[in-house]
């Protein structure tokens, strides 16, 4: 396996672990308990840990496919539930999601970052290595 590709794989291994690891700081340390929305973003992040992890460890870097779709889903649901939280538009008509309304702020630092936009930036950074390592091994063929 190529050296870039390698470090592909690395690189999400460690966005989805850090990633991971903050959410699970955010309810168990801090106690705040995640909306509906917030499940659904760890229900795809979690699992990119194992299979980049995986493809890791077999130097398999045809997961990236896998993670990549996994990406764009959890990000696509970040991009609507960080509109919902910031657009007056969209949190007018947001729909109620469970004990927790996924409105709510738990944090704003400077304004703009809030969970779902850390979450927002994970995904992105998985999708993006995700979409690089598929053009590297078509470059490779």
């Amino acid at each position: 396996m190529q050296k870039r590709l390698e470090n592909g794989l690395i690189f999400i291994t460690i966005v989805s672990l850090v990633a991971t690891l903050g959410s699970l700081y955010f309810s168990q340390i801090r106690g705040f308990e995640p909306c509906t929305l917030c499940w659904y973003q760890r229900i795809l992040m979690y699992p990119i840990i194992l299979i980049a992890g995986i493809g890791l460890f077999q130097k398999n870097a045809n997961i990236a496919l896998t993670t990549a779709v996994f990406a764009f889903t959890g990000g696509s649901i970040s991009l609507y539930h960080y509109g919902i939280q910031k657009l007056a538009f969209l949190s007018d008509s947001a729909p109620a999601c469970g004990l927790v309304p996924c409105t709510g702020q738990y944090i704003n630092y400077l304004g703009f970052i809030t969970i779902p936009f850390l979450a927002l930036i994970a995904f992105l950074l998985i999708a993006i290595t995700s979409l690089f390592m598929m053009k590297w091994q078509k470059e490779t063929k």
